[in-house]
């Protein structure tokens, strides 16, 4: 079968004799690379000589050797008498990744109105007898670099190196994978050669690696001829957003916990620090939740700063028991039943938003769909993990519980970071960014998802979660944190030994623990999100702190 491959180049030429008509139609379809087009126009004795898939071969082999990646075919004159054989003169400009453009006319022979073809076809300067062959050289591959200039990652893609806690953004650089080293050929590495395999070094992995240089050769028999030569172009350093005291100060009060990290400028969004799993596994968020679901109360008007709510330790929700933290009682106005974290109060506020509208209030920050980390080209690349909520909630329960950051929603420290920007951002979301260079940032240019004055009002309720609410270990000196714990459940410990005999048997519960804060709360500096998975404690005991020493740090 003959292939068609697209070259997407411009084509200039014009018609004659029988002889040049079949060439011009052959140089034609060579620019479309159309070959079955190609192959039609041979002569019977050149078909019968080469079969079609033996031609397409012959031309794909061309333009995987010389790393062609345009062609441009001039006007034809002839036919003419070469050394007794008619030919009909092409002006040939074949571009090339590696070793520049090479022009030139191209002799083609022809017979009764058809081409004669013959294998040096396949590229301009060859002569009968030989084919293409290569010597390439690698270039140099481009540094990572903080917004500050300074290197998170350099050397070459043999020995590289990393620089204080940026590896788990820079990534790795090992044996690419099939396609990619296919890929790499084609641009003119030499088999074997390393790349990215994961984080930035796989993200931008064309850009950091540049493009190899060397020589372009005519072989044949013991002779060889250069066609072509040019130097190896060095990447290009890729410019983050990263502070790389901030992202070592995330990476430190992270320390040896499994959980991530997350910190944003509160103004624009930009990613600062990212630690740990920070992007990479989306796990229930808990009580941070209740930024989105109280959002969406207010938005709506089915609750309100004045509105009371019953102290109890239980309500139930389309039929089924929910409780608050640690079977307390709970209630009161809506700025105390936030900064004490009632579940009795923000899953029948879910329930009564409805599944349709809660769906859409998370989306609206970002949830379902990937990460605004970088252009649609380096997701596709890198695939980051995407936080979740199921879509279509399927009852009022499942509303309700997923209003509180329970049943199947997942969220990773960089989201729930985003939702606390939002808020400090008066409202609107901005996109995590974690490249300077603006065509290597995602399209997303953001997006208003409260009014300033609802934005506003979570503020206050933020503030007095760390004021006098659960999260008080994140407290500072001289600076209001506004923030947010969340302890969600993931079920039964399974560390815990229970008698079955006892009906009355206390079940612990394995949780992650979760915070989310921005500071300083009237001017806000920047926003970050800590998720510690199975953890000691909840959230306000464990996460908060974190926080505290990460905004500290930071400010």
């Amino acid at each position: 079968m003959i292939a068609a491959i697209a070259f997407g180049v411009g084509v200039y030429f014009s018609g004659g004799s029988d002889d040049r008509d079949s060439v011009d139609r052959f140089a034609a379809a060579w620019a479309a690379g159309d070959y079955a087009a190609m192959y039609a126009e041979l002569s019977p004795e050149a078909q019968t000589e080469f079969a079609d898939q033996e031609f397409v071969e012959a031309y794909e082999e061309a333009m995987e050797v010389s790393t062609l990646t345009a062609i441009e075919v001039g006007e034809s004159r002839g036919p003419i008498d070469h050394n007794g054989e008619q030919q009909v003169a092409v002006p040939i400009e074949y571009t090339t990744r590696s070793f520049g453009v090479v022009s030139g006319e191209l002799g083609v022979p022809v017979s009764d109105g058809m081409v004669a073809w013959s294998p040096r076809l396949v590229f301009p300067g060859l002569e009968d007898g030989e084919e293409l062959d290569r010597k390439t050289t690698a270039p140099k591959r481009a540094p990572i670099v903080a917004a500050d200039g300074s290197a998170l990652a350099e050397g070459p893609a043999s020995a590289r190196t990393t620089v204080g806690a940026g590896g788990i953004l820079t990534g790795e650089i090992g044996e690419p994978p099939t396609e990619r080293a296919r890929e790499m050929k084609r641009q003119g590495f030499a088999d074997g050669t390393p790349a990215g395999t994961n984080g930035l070094e796989l993200a931008f992995d064309g850009k950091l690696a540049g493009t190899p240089g060397g020589k372009l050769l005519a072989k044949g028999g013991s002779e060889t001829r250069v066609l072509a030569q040019a130097k190896p172009i060095p990447g290009k350093p890729l410019k983050t957003t990263i502070d790389p005291d901030l992202q070592q100060a995330a990476a430190t009060a992270l320390g040896d916990l499994f959980g991530g990290v997350a910190v944003l400028d509160a103004d624009n969004g930009d990613v600062k620090a990212l630690a740990g799993i920070a992007f990479s596994a989306p796990q229930p968020p808990g009580s941070v939740m209740k930024i989105i679901t109280v959002g969406a109360g207010l938005t709506e008007g089915i609750t309100s700063l004045d509105t009371d709510y019953p102290v109890v330790t239980s309500e139930i929700v389309d039929g089924r028991e929910i409780e608050n933290a640690h079977g307390e009682t709970c209630g009161g106005d809506l700025t105390t039943s936030f900064a004490k974290s009632c579940n009795t109060v923000f899953a029948p506020m879910g329930a009564e938003l409805g599944p349709e509208r809660l769906i859409k209030e998370a989306e609206t920050y970002g949830f379902n769909s990937p990460p605004t980390l970088y252009n649609d080209e380096a997701l596709a690349a890198t695939q980051p993990a995407s936080s979740t909520i199921p879509d279509p909630l399927a009852s009022d329960l499942d509303t309700g519980v997923s209003a509180i950051g329970q049943g199947q929603v997942l969220a990773t420290p960089l989201q729930i970071a985003s939702v606390a920007q939002t808020i400090a951002n008066d409202g609107t979301r901005s996109p995590t960014s974690i490249v300077k260079n603006p065509d290597l940032q995602s399209s997303f240019e953001g997006a208003e998802v409260l009014s300033p004055e609802i934005a506003d009002d979570i503020k206050g309720m933020m503030v007095e979660v760390v004021n006098s609410g659960t999260g008080q270990a994140a407290k500072l000196p001289n600076t209001t944190v506004a923030g947010k714990t969340g302890t969600a459940e993931l079920g039964p410990s399974v560390d815990q030994v229970v008698d079955p005999t006892d009906p009355d048997a206390e079940v612990e519960l394995d949780v992650d623990a979760w915070f989310a804060a921005f500071a300083p709360a009237k001017n806000p500096k920047l926003a970050v999100a800590v998720m510690i998975v199975n953890a000691d404690g909840d959230g306000g005991v464990v996460a908060a702190p974190i926080a505290a020493r990460v905004l500290a740090a930071g400010l």
